[in-house]
């Protein structure tokens, strides 16, 4: 071996190298377990490399025509080692491609990469892009021994990722018959590597699609075991794929158990080519909630996995799982790259439009599962509503609802529209907390006497997305909350019809006293044509967030002071008119006054404002009432 030595070359790393590594272990990964899918991406690239090569020289493949990566492990000793019989390189490949970071990552390389995709058949990238030094992670020395398919001579390249490396000839006995070996001595914190259960749960996560097969071999003169195939089930006709087979891979790629409630899988093709299969859960995520809101769908450039946290689908198509495999991006692209990207924004594009378009199907065609999944991420999907102005129409069509009138099932705006009464107008809405409290809302009383439907929205969502949905079918959405209810031009179910104005002195009387009592606590008091059980309600001013929305804004203080609500009163309640007849004296008909605004806060959520005044008020009224 002294002829070995005698050929060592050192070399120093070129300028900023130092500070580039830095970047790239500290910065650029933030997950330790990218490193293996960069090596192996690196080395998938040399296989395919070679096969185009081979082509037009064929004698490249000799004896070993079948592409292959192999996984060695050596846990007693803290080593990994990565193999290919792809392309290979030259002494000076080792020099261009490992030792200048800058190059591999420059517009000069990108520009090479763009170049070859017009190659034919070519799915180039190049042996070795920056992703290589992510190796220096998890190792504190890599050796890369490499031959060049055709070569009768090979090269070794090592270093410790910290300003120099060194290059040197080996015997062809010691290198691969073709190909790259690349060794990695792990830190010491690292050895877990090593271990064949993370190394395989690594690979079928991050890896398990790259278009060569990759082999697994738990100790050094071990035999291997194929852990990967080489194939991607979503490259595949839908034809050929069984229900069993998608279900498996959707429980690979999404981590839940559960069935998927549709599969989405189709092949773009035109100015952007690309092949997207995505799964809508049967279940809710455990994620669906958190605050980022983030996707999880997966991006592959040419089978190989590059990030799950591209943006590849609107926030509120966050529950949907899957993939998309493009060959218009470079596999070495940045993040921050991917996120600009033009071409990713054509995809995002056109996946939104198919998986709406996939659950709009399966509402035409199967309303049970459709039902079963609105109920599951109805919630989430209405956010769509509120956020995409462009599919807003789509969305509010696929939108369904429970309504006074539907029991438990629900109904769509379709449905809603076609059983309007004559004179109705607008759709009308009700905002809350739960169903039971929405159902218990005196608000509701005089719409229920007409046989009006009401759409009872009790989802956070619901107060933001109703503001951003001016009209469907030409009729506009109205909170029974604000403003006037509109009601005196529908009969009533028992065919008595509403009077309007025709209000007895005596109310009238009661109702200015009533507004003189209230002064700043409410902006307006009026006669009711919408309450006919209840005493009084609150409503909001025609203009500005209705009831519900308001109490939102304000306890997630984005709104400084809530708006004057108006107290409505019932003019046909008992309790109303004994109040308005009764010759009691004035303090009486002050306290009853202050009661019913305090009975109209409880009815709507909320507690009176002055709990002790409240009381006190009470207590004498109960106390002159108990005296006759």
């Amino acid at each position: 071996m002294s002829g070995a030595e005698k050929s060592v070359e050192n070399h120093v790393f070129e300028a900023d190298v130092a500070r580039l590594l830095h970047m790239m272990v500290h910065s650029v990964y933030s997950d330790k377990d990218v490193f293996l899918r960069e090596l192996i991406s690196n080395a998938a690239d040399a296989c395919e490399k070679l096969r185009y090569e081979a082509i037009g020289r064929p004698e490249l493949l000799s004896e070993d025509p079948s592409a292959r990566i192999t996984l060695t492990l050596d846990e007693e000793n803290g080593r990994v080692v990565i193999e290919d019989n792809g392309i290979g390189m030259s002494r000076n490949d080792l020099v261009e491609a490992l030792g200048t970071i800058a190059r591999s990552g420059t517009r000069a390389f990108m520009d090479m990469v763009e170049a070859a995709k017009g190659k034919d058949g070519a799915q180039l990238i190049g042996q070795f892009g920056v992703g290589f030094y992510s190796a220096f992670m998890v190792a504190d020395r890599v050796d890369v021994v490499s031959r060049l398919a055709g070569a009768d001579e090979a090269w070794t390249w090592s270093s410790d990722g910290k300003g120099s490396y060194t290059v040197s000839q080996v015997d062809l006995a010691d290198a691969p018959k073709r190909g790259t070996r690349v060794t990695l001595h792990l830190l010491e914190d690292a050895r877990t590597y090593a271990s064949r259960w993370t190394v395989e749960r690594i690979v079928k996560e991050q890896s398990g699609h790259v278009p060569v097969p990759i082999d697994l071999v738990e100790k050094p003169g071990g035999e291997a075991s194929r852990i990967t195939d080489g194939s991607a089930l979503w490259t595949r006709s839908k034809s050929e794929i069984s229900k069993e087979e998608y279900a498996d891979f959707y429980r690979g790629i999404s981590g839940q158990y559960d069935e998927p409630a549709l599969t989405v899988h189709f092949r773009a093709e035109g100015r952007h080519e690309y092949t997207a299969l995505a799964f809508v859960p049967g279940s809710q995520p455990f994620d669906l909630f958190d605050p980022d809101r983030k996707g999880r769908m997966k991006l592959y450039v040419k089978r190989v996995f590059i990030t799950d946290d591209a943006d590849l689908l609107p926030r509120y198509l966050r529950f949907v799982r899957g993939l998309v495999d493009t060959a218009d991006l470079p596999l070495n692209v940045s993040r921050e790259m991917i996120q600009e990207s033009p071409i990713l924004a054509a995809i995002r594009k056109g996946l939104t439009s198919r998986v709406l378009t996939s659950i709009e199907k399966l509402a035409d065609n199967e309303p049970e599962t459709f039902a079963t999944l609105w109920e599951t991420f109805g919630s989430v999907l209405k956010e769509g509503i509120y956020e995409d102005y462009e599919r807003r129409s789509q969305l509010l069509a696929l939108a369904r609802f429970r309504t006074t009138t539907s029991e438990e099932a629900t109904r769509s705006l379709a449905d809603y529209v076609k059983n309007m009464k004559e004179g109705q107008g607008a759709i009308y809405y009700l905002t809350g907390g739960s169903l039971a409290q929405l159902k218990a809302s005196p608000q509701l009383e005089g719409f229920r006497a007409r046989g009006i439907e009401v759409l009872l929205l009790s989802d956070p969502v619901d107060s933001f997305w109703v503001t951003s949905a001016p009209d469907f079918d030409g009729k506009s959405l109205k909170s029974i909350t604000q403003g006037a209810a509109e009601l005196a031009d529908i009969k009533k179910l028992d065919g008595e019809e509403s009077k309007p104005g025709d209000t007895p002195p005596t109310i009238a009387n009661f109702l200015a006293f009533a507004k003189a009592t209230l002064g700043d606590a409410v902006s307006d008091v009026r006669a009711s044509d919408r309450l006919t059980e209840s005493a009084v309600c609150l409503v909001a001013p025609e203009h500005g967030p209705d009831r519900q929305l308001e109490k939102i804004l304000q306890g997630a203080g984005r709104l400084d002071s809530a708006a004057k609500p108006i107290l409505e009163i019932n003019p046909d309640h008992a309790l109303v008119r004994s109040i308005a007849d009764s010759g009691k004296d004035e303090d009486f008909r002050k306290d009853a006054v202050l009661l019913l605004l305090d009975q109209a806060r409880v009815l709507d959520g909320d507690k009176p404002t002055d709990p002790r005044a409240f009381s006190d008020r009470l207590a004498r009224i109960v106390e002159r009432a108990l005296k006759g």
